[in-house]
């Protein structure tokens, strides 16, 4: 038996941090372990500084920033410079 999500709109979390800024610590983490030095300050002020930024624009902004710089695709709209649309 699998356990289904009481709300579906909700994001994945671990302890507070939601997925996308638990994919943050762990890219900042992976940075001050190859760089160290400065870095390592980067650990706690990444997350933080990303979580901020993420609070001040509306929900999905950075889903659909990320299909407008072409990093990820929204598989059944169109592209984000289309112009011309035939029905």
């Amino acid at each position: 038996m699998e356990r289904f999500p009481q709300y579906l709109s909700s994001p994945v979390q671990v302890l507070w941090f939601e997925s996308d800024e638990l994919a943050m610590l762990f890219l900042c983490l992976t940075l001050a372990m190859i760089f160290g030095g400065l870095f390592w300050l980067l650990v706690a002020a990444g997350p933080l500084a990303y979580s901020r930024l993420k609070k001040s624009y509306p929900r999905g902004f950075f889903k659909h920033l990320m299909y407008f710089v072409g990093i990820k695709e929204l598989s059944p709209y169109p592209g984000p410079f289309q112009n011309f649309f035939v029905e």
